[in-house]
């Protein structure tokens, strides 16, 4: 149960907002319901994400990946379920995606690459950060410095968006289960 109102109040920024939503992924997004109560939160924060998608030094389904385990490991339901669709609909394997949350138990499903990823977004996820010299070394050789950068931000950017929808109590919107396929169990 979110612990805000997901009905902010109409403004035109709203309504710009929920149209531009519904016509990109079909149903308006809690968070920015959540955030309409504040419209400079909103705003700033839209500008980021606007910004944040014109970055290309990492490979975007690292970052993808990166993205997810940084989710699974705050435990943001919404965050999870957002995911599984955009990593759907960029066309990433679903065996992947959806063994993010266990990723060690499926190390076979991933790439060495994968792998260090997401291991370097659990370590930054958590409280202290966790991020050890080798893990940090081993991603700028293979990465570089500018991707390795890039990923650094991407995970804390997801780390931000984590902590705000579980703070708000936000939960799955059901865009994981618009990839299923109907009869078959993923």
């Amino acid at each position: 149960m979110p612990r805000i109102s997901l009905t902010p109040p109409r403004t035109l920024l709203m309504r710009v907002l929920s149209w531009y939503s519904r016509r990109t992924y079909g149903k308006v997004l809690d968070p920015g319901l959540a955030l309409g109560h504040n419209p400079r939160v909103l705003v700033s924060y839209l500008r980021l994400e606007r910004r944040v998608a014109k970055w290309n030094r990492l490979d975007a389904d690292l970052g993808h990946l990166a993205v997810m385990a940084c989710a699974a490991r705050i435990n943001c339901s919404w965050c999870m379920d957002f995911g599984y669709w955009e990593g759907h609909e960029r066309g990433l394997a679903p065996e992947k995606i959806k063994r993010v949350p266990r990723w060690r138990e499926h190390r076979e499903v991933f790439t060495g690459l994968e792998l260090l990823v997401m291991e370097y977004a659990e370590a930054m996820t958590e409280t202290e950060p966790a991020v050890t010299d080798e893990l940090a070394a081993e991603l700028v050789a293979r990465l570089g410095e500018e991707a390795f950068v890039e990923l650094t931000a991407v995970v804390s950017l997801e780390n931000w968006r984590s902590r705000i929808n579980s703070a708000l109590g936000l939960t799955s919107q059901g865009f994981s289960e618009a990839c299923q396929v109907p009869g078959v169990r993923a």
